[in-house]
């Protein structure tokens, strides 16, 4: 092989390697940044369960009273 082959893939070398070590930088980022989604969606999440609950336990005393108010009305 002749030494401007050589270089060339040398070069060609180099260049893969950089490229290689900014998609490994690049997803370590992508997978800190995933993992701070993730974190998010659960505590997204437990604050609609804690919605849910609040609604479902409003929705409940307006049936009691509603209950309360037709027996009061009945007799």
């Amino acid at each position: 092989m002749s030494l401007e082959l050589l270089e060339t893939l040398e070069a060609k070398i180099q260049t893969a390697l950089e490229t290689m070590e900014l998609l490994n930088l690049e997803l370590e980022e992508e997978k800190l940044r995933n993992s701070e989604l993730e974190e998010t969606n659960k505590q997204l999440i437990e604050e609609q369960k804690a919605w849910n609950n609040k609604v479902a336990g409003l929705v409940e005393l307006l049936r009691e009273d509603s209950t309360k108010n037709e027996t009061t009305l009945a007799s």
